[in-house]
């Protein structure tokens, strides 16, 4: 299971954030610098609206969504790259990370301290991926020079990672993150193995008040001009996007029932949860989709990678399924919601027969054949 750090300077709303996405009180929230030491781990699950519609098709008895791993890591501080605020043990801690969720401070509480004594989110940014591009440019210093040797009797591996060393480093020292470095494929799978900080892709969550959530639901209308600013610098810098939360509320939405909690959001005049919002584009951002299957004990979703091809789809649920791939019987989801059955897409010609080298899409409904 693929597993996301949620980062960010302490204060910003991090704990208070994993405890709604995980449904739990496992990480301790406080008015104080470091609540947070050892990272709290939790599993959450994708929301995927698309599940209760394949349950209602086949009277299926359980719904099975997919999941990724959250992992809440203590605030870092200026410095962290050298050691302050137990800086190493945590950029240690983001190392073992997929991808990253910045929650980023977007509101005032005179009562909620902030360690830079004042509310910048896009400075607060800064701070954060210059302490992980320091550590990189160390990590990337140490493998030029652990090299050295070996390139100078010929090793073309050592020659290759000491020519990506040197391409790195002056692009992490003029302040930006590994992740927008230009590269040919070859050089991106080199740069994995070097294990950078900044490489990872990263997601900004702007943490904003109640009253500052609603009624505006997106943040091209946003009227907070905090949560534009980081709008605009993860666009320009970074080339992601910003997904607006209120950890407040989510922390009180985790503790109602669904529909209570739809209520709730109804009358603040938001159409979905942040915290799901946030899931979603956590999943995409780690290059994941989904794929159903469906039946009367159970209707599932399937975790992928983008690009996957069927017979490695087959491979999710058991080895066997993919050592042994025949054919995939498949269906969008899309046709099967309008056509209602199986077999009214098969009528209609919207049940294909793939093969091995079958891409499989997001939302494809599939059954596999296969032979052992």
């Amino acid at each position: 299971m693929l597993r996301t750090g949620i980062v960010g300077l302490p204060n910003v709303g991090k704990s208070t954030l994993f405890n709604a996405l995980t449904r739990s009180r496992k990480a301790e929230a406080a008015n104080f610098p470091f609540c947070t030491i050892e990272p709290n781990v939790g599993v959450v699950s994708v929301p995927d609206p698309r599940l209760q519609r394949l349950k209602e098709l086949a009277g299926s008895e359980k719904i099975i969504p997919a999941a990724i791993e959250v992992v809440d890591i203590a605030g870092l501080v200026k410095g962290a790259s050298e050691g302050e605020g137990l800086g190493n043990q945590f950029l240690a801690h983001i190392r073992e990370v997929d991808a990253i969720i910045q929650v980023v401070r977007c509101f005032e509480n005179e009562d909620i301290h902030h360690v830079a004594g004042s509310i910048d989110p896009v400075r607060d940014i800064e701070i954060i991926t210059t302490e992980l591009i320091l550590a990189d440019m160390a990590t990337v210093q140490k493998r030029v020079d652990r090299n050295a040797k070996s390139a100078r009797s010929g090793d073309k591996i050592a020659k290759a990672e000491i020519t990506l060393g040197e391409k790195i480093l002056p692009y992490l020292n003029q302040g930006s993150p590994a992740s927008t470095l230009p590269l040919s494929e070859d050089e991106r799978r080199l740069m994995s193995s070097f294990c950078l900080l900044s490489a990872k892709p990263v997601l900004f969550a702007a943490n904003v008040r109640e009253e500052e959530l609603a009624p505006l639901d997106s943040v091209e209308h946003f009227a907070n001009p905090k949560v534009r600013a980081v709008e605009e610098y993860a666009q320009s810098r970074h080339g992601n996007s910003t997904v607006i939360i209120s950890a407040q509320i989510e922390s009180e939405l985790s503790e109602l029932s669904p529909e209570d909690a739809k209520e709730y959001l109804t009358g603040l005049g938001v159409t979905d949860s942040g915290v799901g919002k946030l899931i979603r584009a956590t999943y995409a951002l780690l290059g994941l989709r989904t794929y159903f299957t469906y039946g009367p004990k159970e209707t599932r979703a399937w975790t992928i990678h983008a690009g996957d091809k069927a017979p490695a789809a087959a491979g999710v649920i058991h080895s066997d399924f993919e050592r042994g791939f025949i054919a995939a019987e498949t269906m969008a989801f899309a046709d099967l919601d309008t056509l209602g059955s199986s077999a009214k897409c098969r009528e209609a010609g919207k049940l294909r027969i793939e093969g091995k080298e079958y891409e499989v899409k997001d939302g494809d409904v599939m059954e596999f054949r296969f032979n052992v």
